[in-house]
């Protein structure tokens, strides 16, 4: 169980549109939030756990005037943490040099980066039910389960182990842009509530339609894009997207602390995939189905008198299943269709905490997982290929509070992780392999407002049934010998609070042992191909600056990162690695202007990096790029108070000047789009 000494929220300038959670954890800070301007926003501020590490916090019971966002959307808008679109179109995060495989996104408990693929597409998980995102980064706790090394994303649907305030009887969300793309979400809700006990209901959905992302205007005159694969009237070709969503969840507590909560949401989309454009033969693929459901359950006993202290006890069960078409073109006309894949995907998540007090000073919590995956794949209309993955974990944990005060906190933890693969098709099976996963962790208040954090941590990750065994249609070599990462990272920093603000700085240090690495290879028929390969090591360090200062009111915030990563191969020579930025950072301004409406802007920066290109042989370069934001909100309240009284309006400018951004080679951010947006509550 992570506990925030200090919860962080995401400023305005983060999420210009994001209204302050009506229902924050007891854990957070609740001075975190201001009235500014008649809008309730929330201030960035720097957070960290008991065991040290670095942590931020958005709560979000609703996003402002966004109606029915992404994860993607969400995360793209905290600090310190990339997020950018892979050449299937997956928007992906990078955080501290670590892979997207390597960060876990759990769902009220549920892995959703336990599966096939070992990571989930934010682009496509919509967040109109949640209530709280949580990024952990890099040394997270041992008790978060199997194949979590280098950070975690948790979001809480209707996880109940706390009361909550008054909820929306009903809300209502608008988006429209400039290329008429609409994005709508309705969403309700129920509290029932008395001395006893709690009862909470909520339920919605969201719709988006996307014609496409406009192209920026330097894409169209690059030498180095091939413009047939670019644009189509003026959008990114084969950019277009439409997405249903819906939710129900329930959530319960009585006043001795028992709580359960059931959650189950899901999405149904049809996307097209942009093709990378610095090649000659992209991907040409389009998703026409893309179904997933994800429900938890999951209950407590809350907090417990026993013979020795006080305990609790937690259990959830998770199901996530999927289906998804692949369709793979001839030409870029997508009229004919040359291959095909269809999957289907069942995951089933089972997880134990408990916690336990040990005497006044300490505390013991321990957990057990387990996952297992299931992928049935058919390639262009042959045989079912079948794939099963087990996962396991044990992990303990304990944490002490020493020195006369007990403003000092120790933790030490250990985990022992397993995995194995019976049935792989027609493949050799990877035969049960294990590991064991360690963490150190410090805190102390060292002066008034001031407090030091710290920690080590050991850890492994098993390659996913997609890196062993899939060619993804002809792009990939397989290689099922791949081996097991471990990293060993550690980190050390210090957060000074003040009335004005924060500022947090953190150092960190990472060295990844038999890394997965996407490298470029040539197959027996001569053509060049990817293929996973084990890294002998990759190394990372670097600095990390978190900063929010308020100026009456108007609030200024920002984020850098400044990092060194490299690879190594057996003989200890180096090698350069794929999109690993030295310098990325955001700074940003909330300010109140006339007629009470608030203005914000934001600069985004990311330094040059490097790219595989299979059709060269090598890496080429990306250069360096910069981005800016603005945009207006203001709130209008009709009546005193009531359902659909309020109306929080918002209208942005993204990429102001229409900079050419890349997520990866090929793959260039959208141009300058203007949108309005209104939730009404």
């Amino acid at each position: 169980m992570i506990r925030p000494l200090n919860a962080a929220l995401i400023a305005a300038i983060f999420i210009p549109s994001l209204a302050a959670a009506q229902n924050p954890p007891d854990s957070i800070v609740q001075d975190s939030v201001r009235l500014l301007g008649g809008i309730t926003v929330s201030v960035a501020r720097a957070a960290f756990t008991g065991g040290g590490s670095s942590t931020v916090v958005i709560d979000l019971d609703s996003l402002g005037s966004l109606p029915a966002p992404s994860m993607s959307d969400v995360l793209r808008a905290m600090p310190l943490i990339q997020i950018r679109m892979n050449s299937r179109g997956e928007m992906q995060p990078a955080l501290r040099g670590a892979e997207d495989r390597q960060v876990a996104i759990l769902m009220d408990g549920v892995p959703l980066t336990l599966g096939w693929d070992h990571r989930s597409d934010m682009s496509i998980i919509p967040l109109t039910a949640a209530r709280s995102v949580t990024l952990v980064r890099g040394l997270s706790s041992v008790l978060y389960g199997p194949n979590t090394l280098g950070g975690v994303i948790e979001v809480d649907v209707a996880r109940a182990n706390a009361r909550v305030g008054p909820v929306d009887p009903i809300s209502l969300g608008v988006s429209v842009d400039g290329t008429g793309g609409t994005n709508v979400s309705l969403t309700g809700g129920h509290l029932m509530d008395s001395r006893e006990r709690q009862w909470v209901f909520r339920g919605g959905g969201g719709f988006e339609d996307r014609r496409g992302v406009p192209i920026a205007g330097g894409a169209l005159s690059n030498p180095d894009l091939r413009q047939q694969f670019l644009s189509e009237d003026a959008l990114r070709l084969n950019s277009d997207a439409r997405r249903v969503d819906g939710f129900f969840t329930t959530r319960y507590r009585a006043d001795d602390g028992v709580w359960g909560s059931v959650s189950a949401s899901g999405y149904d989309v049809q996307r097209g995939v942009p093709p990378e454009a610095h090649q000659d033969a992209p991907r040409l693929w389009r998703y026409p189905e893309q179904r997933r459901l994800i429900a938890a359950v999951s209950g407590g006993t809350g907090e417990r008198v026993t013979g020795i202290g006080s305990g609790d006890l937690e259990a959830s069960l998770g199901f996530d299943i999927g289906s998804t078409r692949i369709e793979q073109f001839t030409s870029e006309t997508f009229q004919t269709i040359d291959a095909t894949e269809d999957a289907d995907d069942r995951v089933v998540t089972a997880r134990l905490l408990g916690e336990h007090t040990l005497g006044d000073r300490a505390d013991l919590r321990a957990s057990a997982t387990y996952a297992d995956v299931s992928h049935d794949e058919v390639l262009s209309g042959a045989p079912v290929d079948e794939y099963r993955q087990r996962l396991w974990s044990l992990g303990v944990e304990t944490e002490w509070r020493v020195g006369a005060s007990g403003l000092t906190t120790l933790s030490l933890g250990g985990a022992l992780d397993g995995a194995d693969t019976p049935e792989s098709s027609d493949k050799p099976a990877l035969a049960r392999v294990g590991d064991y996963g360690v963490r150190f962790g410090a805190s102390s208040l060292v002066a008034d407002g001031v407090m030091l954090h710290g920690g080590v941590s050991r850890r492994s990750r098993f390659p996913s049934l997609r890196e062993l065994y899939s060619g993804a249609l002809g792009r990939f070599l397989e290689n099922p010998t791949l081996r097991p990462e471990t990293l060993l990272g550690s980190e050390v920093g210090f957060t000074a609070t003040g009335t004005s603000g924060e500022v947090q700085i953190v150092g960190f240090h990472h060295r990844l042992s038999d890394g997965i690495v996407r490298s470029t290879v040539t197959g027996a028929d001569g053509v060049g191909r990817f293929q996973r390969v084990n890294q002998d090591e990759v190394r990372s360090f670097g600095l990390e600056l978190l900063v929010a200062r308020s100026f009456g009111s108007t609030t200024a915030t920002g984020d850098l990162t400044l990092q060194e990563v490299q690879g190594f191969d057996g003989a200890g020579g180096s090698v350069e690695l794929e999109y690993e930025p030295t310098v990325v950072g955001k700074f940003g301004l909330d300010v109140p202007l006339p007629a009470a409406i608030r203005g914000g802007g934001e600069v985004r920066y990311l330094g040059g990096q490097q790219c595989q290109n299979p059709e060269s042989g090598g890496l080429q370069p990306l250069g360096a790029s910069t981005m800016v934001d603005l945009s207006l909100r203001r709130l209008f309240r009709f009546g005193r108070s009531g359902p659909l009284s309020r109306v929080d309006a918002r209208a942005s400018l993204r990429n102001v000047t229409d900079a050419m951004v890349f997520d990866q080679c090929g793959l260039p951010q959208p141009g300058r789009l203007f949108q309005v947006q209104f939730r009404i509550w």
